[in-house]
Formats: structure tokens, C-alpha cells, sequence
């Protein structure tokens, strides 16, 4: 693949995947982060072509965020944010290109309760308007991923800009869940918030699509699953009580339900892989 005309900075390598096989053939995926006036919206664009000669399946656990999702020539998407394993089945040849949202940041385009699209997927033009068929069969058709990039920030920043305070509010909370250890209960992201409980989940319901408690757990399974996958993983025990869990058998549970595999199971499999 040539080199894009303008120097790209890598979003790094995607979190939460729990499932991938191994490509039988051509298999190229880059993860970037958006241009500057974008990036208090768009937390990456993701960009993946294939040529393969076996099925390529990949499975991984979902973020609450919105993506703007373009399928080579065939179709053009939104996909609200999904709370079940997301499954992913690659065949023969073609090219994807996403446009992940940070959390909250599609709402102003939204203009409605972003639970209305959560589990649900959308035309581009069904929510952006009847000029965005044209401008994501533009993307699709740019060759050079800098090009992609000047093409999405074109149309997307007149519609986002100027920042909503409460939008961004909401956005910052759901990052910091993603990373602070301490936010353990939706009464911790309330009182962080300001708000009682039931005001923070109405505000989650309007401005992000799923409750603070599923952003909770989900986030806890992630930060699990990466460390299991580490060489050297930590002791189940030691691990659960990291992650804020009454126990290890609380924690083994919740991860074979929203997994499909043990902590221990999973960390023998992706190590063999």
C-alpha cells in the first residue's frame, strides 16, 4: 500500500478484541487518529482490506460509541451503539472503512436520544441527510487514506461544530469510566456527575445510549480480557479484585457470559494463538 500524502498518526491497536483467527492471505487494517478539528468527536477512523483465501472471523467486545460504517461499493451505515459480542466474518476480497465516534459525540448530529439507534443499524442518509450517500461514495472511491480524512472532516465538522458543553460532559465522564479503576459503582460516576442516579441514567439514556452500568462492567471485561492476554497474566484472584469484583467466581462468571469463555480458558487459547 503507498504511503498517504499527509503523515497519519496511529491510533494504536484496537481494544477488546477477544476472538481472531489467523488471515489465510492479505489482510491489511490501519487504525488512525481524526484531524484536528475532528478529534473532539471522532475517536478514530479505521480502515481494513482483505484479499483472502479461507473465512477470517473476528469477535470483540463492543465500546459505546456510534460508527459510521462504509462497506466497499455495496453499502453505507450507521450502527448505534451494540451491547452484545460483536462478530466480524471476512470472505474473499474487499475494503472496509469506519468512523468510530467518541462516546456521546454523534448525538449532536443525532439530535434525539441516542438509545433511539442503540442495537439498530441505519442508511447513512436515514441520519445525515440525503447528501451524505454522495459524500460516503466519495470516501469509498478516494484511494489515498489522507484523502478519506480530508473527505470526512469536509462534511462532518460544519455539522458537529460548534461543541455542545453538556454533550462534552457527558463524553468526558464516559472516558474517565474507561480508565479509572475507582469508578466501580454507577453511584461513583453520579456523584463525579453531580447528579442522583436516576437523573445520570436519564442522561445516559439521551446522550449515550446505554446505562452507566453496562459501561461499568463493560469496561471492567475489557481491561480483563488485555491483561489475560498478556504472556505473563495475573492470578485470577488478583486480577477480579483489581477489577472492584466480590470475588473470583463473580468475575469468571460475568466473563463467560458476555465472552463465551472462562478467564482461565481464554487466556490458554489466545496465548496458543
Amino acid at each position: 500500500m503507498a504511503e498517504p500524502a499527509t503523515a497519519l498518526r496511529s491510533a494504536g491497536p484496537a481494544r477488546g478484541v477477544v476472538r481472531a483467527s489467523s488471515p489465510a492471505g492479505l489482510l491489511e487494517t490501519l487504525r488512525v487518529l481524526p484531524p484536528p478539528a475532528l478529534a473532539p468527536f471522532i475517536h478514530h477512523f479505521g480502515w481494513v482490506r482483505w484479499r483472502l483465501r479461507a473465512p477470517f472471523v473476528a469477535e470483540a467486545l463492543p465500546h459505546p460509541s456510534v460508527q459510521i460504517v462504509l462497506h466497499g461499493a455495496r453499502r453505507s451505515e450507521v450502527a448505534g451503539v451494540h451491547t452484545a459480542r460483536v462478530q466480524g466474518r471476512l470472505v474473499g476480497r474487499g475494503e472496509v472503512v469506519r468512523i468510530a465516534f467518541r462516546p456521546a459525540m454523534f448525538q449532536p448530529l443525532l439530535r434525539a436520544p441516542m438509545a433511539s439507534i442503540s442495537e439498530r443499524v441505519f442508511r447513512v442518509a436515514d441520519l445525515l441527510g440525503p447528501k451524505a450517500d454522495a459524500w460516503a461514495r466519495a470516501i469509498r472511491a478516494e484511494p489515498d487514506i489522507a484523502g478519506k480524512l480530508a473527505i470526512a472532516e469536509a462534511f462532518l465538522a460544519p455539522l458537529l461544530l460548534p461543541m455542545d458543553p453538556e454533550v462534552v460532559r457527558f463524553r468526558d465522564l464516559v472516558e474517565r469510566m474507561a480508565t479509572d479503576r475507582t469508578l466501580l459503582r454507577v453511584e461513583d460516576a453520579a456523584a463525579i456527575a453531580d447528579l442522583d442516579v436516576r437523573a445520570l441514567q436519564r442522561a445516559f439514556r439521551t446522550y449515550v445510549g446505554v446505562s452507566p452500568k453496562w459501561i461499568i462492567r463493560r469496561y471492567r471485561l475489557h481491561e480483563a480480557a488485555e491483561q489475560l492476554k498478556a504472556r505473563h497474566a495475573p492470578a485470577l484472584a488478583a486480577l477480579a479484585a483489581s477489577l472492584g469484583y466480590a470475588d473470583q467466581s463473580h468475575f469468571a462468571r460475568e466473563f463467560k457470559l458476555v465472552v463465551g469463555l472462562t478467564p482461565r480458558s481464554f487466556a490458554r487459547v489466545w496465548c496458543r494463538d
